[in-house]
């Protein structure tokens, strides 16, 4: 709770919130498993295809309901992003696109609940950690990033065949000159590792940020005075509001990112 902060120290009580909740045998480290993580963003994947299917069972061709023509609206915002991006088959980009923007809007929009509600009602059933933000998880966003780099390099493949992408790599962007094939092939390899990174970084970094931000409110709110309470209060309300706009720019970011880089892999070089 915000008294935690009076209680402890400010230093304790954000760490105390930075703790993962993971098993004793893998707890700390990158290769560890967190389960509030992992619990939350597949709740929130959950209930988002349950929100997207009863939706569609109940759309009508007439005047849709507020419900429907909102997923409406963010279905053709998606794939009008697809679209300019990529020229091909869209029918499994789009939805992946739709996908991809809806969960991590979600998972970011976790950041606007209050600091210690999900610890507190955790708490009462004996979890001591619990973080709500899987997007401000390095572990989550990588995982994310990886799995696109996945399909990057299967889209590669397939757009290419196997002979045409190997040749690419080795040959491309300094020509075929046979010296100059290390080159080729270690540039190549770099480009590849960049995409995952700069994709699980930009939004692991802008999430832990702004959650960090919010702790850091929530210490004024216990810190025992009535005038840092009320700025608390105030301060809270702001970043909370601008917050709004980081979530849903970093969950269009990574979205655009996602469609750029598998569209890059059907070109040819």
């Amino acid at each position: 709770m915000a008294s935690e902060a009076q209680q402890g120290g400010l230093t304790e009580y954000i760490q105390h919130h930075l703790t993962h909740l993971s098993p004793h045998v893998s707890a700390g480290g990158f290769w560890s498993v967190h389960l509030d993580s992992l619990a939350v963003s597949l709740v929130l994947g959950v209930l988002f295809v349950l929100w997207f299917w009863a939706t569609a069972r109940k759309a009508t061709a007439g005047v849709p309901g507020k419900t429907q023509a909102f997923i409406e609206l963010v279905v053709e915002f998606v794939d009008g992003q697809v679209k300019d991006v990529f020229h091909g088959d869209r029918r499994f980009l789009a939805p992946l696109a739709l996908t991809v923007f809806v969960w991590v809007f979600l998972m970011n929009a976790m950041d606007l609940l209050p600091v210690d509600l999900l610890p507190w009602i955790l708490g009462k059933f004996g979890v001591g950690h619990f973080r709500a933000v899987p997007t401000a998880d390095v572990n989550m966003t990588f995982a994310m990033s990886l799995t696109v780099l996945v399909l990057v390099i299967f889209y590669s493949f397939k757009a290419k065949g196997v002979g045409g992408y190997l040749h690419e790599l080795f040959t491309a962007p300094f020509g075929a000159f046979p010296l100059l094939w290390p080159f080729n092939f270690a540039l190549n390899l770099v480009e590849l590792a960049a995409k995952p990174v700069s994709l699980a970084m930009r939004l692991f970094g802008n999430m832990y940020a702004g959650e960090l931000v919010f702790m850091l409110i929530a210490g004024l709110l216990g810190a025992g005075s009535w005038a840092l309470f009320g700025l608390g209060v105030i301060g809270y309300t702001a970043w909370g509001i601008f917050h709004i706009l980081i979530i849903s720019i970093q969950a269009f970011i990574f979205m655009v990112l996602t469609v750029v880089y598998i569209s890059m892999a059907h070109d040819h070089h």
